[in-house]
């Protein structure tokens, strides 16, 4: 079974002490004890595999057992995910976190019911970022970057693949190469306007089956198959 991972940004030194939110959770929550092992990671590749030394009600003393940098996964993969309204955006960025996304850049697409008027959305969808990465046991946390224009989202670099219920071509017949980016419209579908914008960025419009599956699920599918077909997985 494999550890707890637990987010500390500094894992400078061979002891470490976890406080603060994270701390109180694996003291309170996980109840966790003088002896158990936990992984605390940064975000950015590293890994180290602890011993708890000691407890309070709100932080661990934890001794480094082992150290490791992991390499960044590559090729790159970046999903565009299109606002959605309820708890769609959220589902969305989860389970494309625990798939493996590198980046999720949220797109402000004409259909999207939802308009971000403040910075409350963006801090939802970066906290359920962490959260998913820690419980997906990643090194390697996701981005998510600050929302973007339907031109902006087009001049992401990497090959620009755009889902859409129309194409003709499948995503697993894609020739892929190098970092590779997934747009994933909202509810209401990309309209034609935005999808020549796209195309015109040299963008290429891929189904995935013949089921059309909702925006919270399509961009964690779509990143699945990219994964298993470029060596990701």
């Amino acid at each position: 079974m494999s550890l707890p991972v637990f987010h500390l940004p500094d894992l400078t030194g061979e002891v470490l002490f976890l406080d603060g939110p994270e701390g109180r959770h694996a003291a309170t929550v996980r109840r966790l004890r003088v002896g158990e092992q936990v992984d605390l990671v940064d975000g950015l590749g590293t890994r180290c595999t602890c011993t708890v030394s000691a407890v309070t009600r709100e932080s661990l003393t934890c001794q480094v057992e082992e150290r490791v940098v992991q390499p960044a996964p590559a090729p790159r993969l970046t999903l565009v995910q299109a606002l959605a309204k309820g708890s769609r955006g959220e589902l969305a960025v989860e389970l494309a976190t625990e798939v493996g996304v590198d980046e999720i850049v949220p797109w402000a697409a004409s259909r999207s019911i939802v308009k971000w008027h403040d910075d409350k959305p963006l801090e939802r969808w970066r906290s359920t970022a962490r959260e998913a990465a820690k419980q997906s046991r990643r090194a390697w946390f996701p981005q998510v970057a600050e929302p973007v224009t339907t031109t902006q989202a087009a001049a992401l670099p990497g090959q620009l693949l755009v889902l859409h219920e129309a194409a003709s071509t499948a995503l697993g017949e894609v020739p892929l190469s190098g970092d590779v980016v997934l747009v994933v419209g909202p509810e209401g579908g990309i309209s034609e306007e935005e999808l020549e914008v796209f195309q015109r960025a040299g963008a290429l419009a891929v189904r995935l089956g013949p089921s059309v599956l909702r925006t919270s699920t399509a961009g964690a599918v779509a990143a699945a198959l990219v994964s298993s077909r470029t060596g990701r997985w």
